[in-house]
């Protein structure tokens, strides 16, 4: 699964509109150009094609102040959130998804039901206690020299991502943050014009993708 298109689909459908900067805005404010592929090219190619595939409809609105094209603005569509749903469970529940995908989904798990959230992580939990008995039951620890040290790296990387998981269900069990249906939700998008403390580049006041 590829983190940039869920990211791309939920920064879109927390805006209601955005335009790509916004949405490039958003992602870096989220420091997902950090940990994730989410660069200024990969975000405005994928509301290009999300946009192609009848995820994203794209709106054309004032011209740009610079001269040009029109700035494109993008809103989800019923298909697209149906996509952004899929892959934000998908990405809360496999073992194997890479960093990038799973914190893609935590950072829009609250847009899930509270009691759905933490049967997901639950789901997630079980797929890595059975991963984790496969390597073992495979895994002789010395019998492969030093290579055998690349299992022991996942095992523990396993109990990590595990007892990660039973802290998060612990604080959401307990509590913790606003999911849907409970009131008013986090913002974690910026309002148009406001400042990114966190950006990398200057605003392009003339930017029509």
């Amino acid at each position: 699964m590829s983190a940039i298109r869920l990211l791309v689909l939920g920064a879109v459908r927390h805006h209601g509109r955005a335009h790509g900067y916004q949405v490039r805005n958003d992602l870096e404010f989220w420091g997902a150009h950090e940990w994730s592929n989410a660069k200024p090219g990969s975000v405005y190619h994928a509301l290009k094609q999300l946009a192609k595939q009848g995820m994203l409809l794209a709106h054309e609105v004032a011209p740009s102040t610079a001269g040009g094209p029109p700035r494109i603005e993008y809103e989800i569509t019923e298909q697209g959130t149906e996509e952004y749903l899929a892959l934000l469970r998908a990405s809360l529940t496999s073992y194997d998804q890479k960093m990038d995908v799973l914190s893609a989904g935590i950072g829009f798990i609250v847009d899930l039901e509270r009691s759905e959230a933490v049967a997901l992580l639950r789901e997630r939990l079980a797929h890595l206690a059975a991963w984790r008995a496969d390597v073992v039951g495979r895994y002789t620890p010395g019998a492969d020299g030093h290579i055998g040290e690349i299992m022991n790296m996942w095992i523990h990387s396993a109990d990590a991502g595990a007892e990660w998981t039973r802290g998060l269900i612990e604080r959401i069990e307990g509590g913790a943050y606003v999911f849907a249906g409970e009131g008013e939700p986090f913002v974690g998008v910026l309002a148009e014009g406001e400042a990114n403390p966190y950006a990398t580049g200057v605003p392009d006041p003339g930017d029509a993708r």
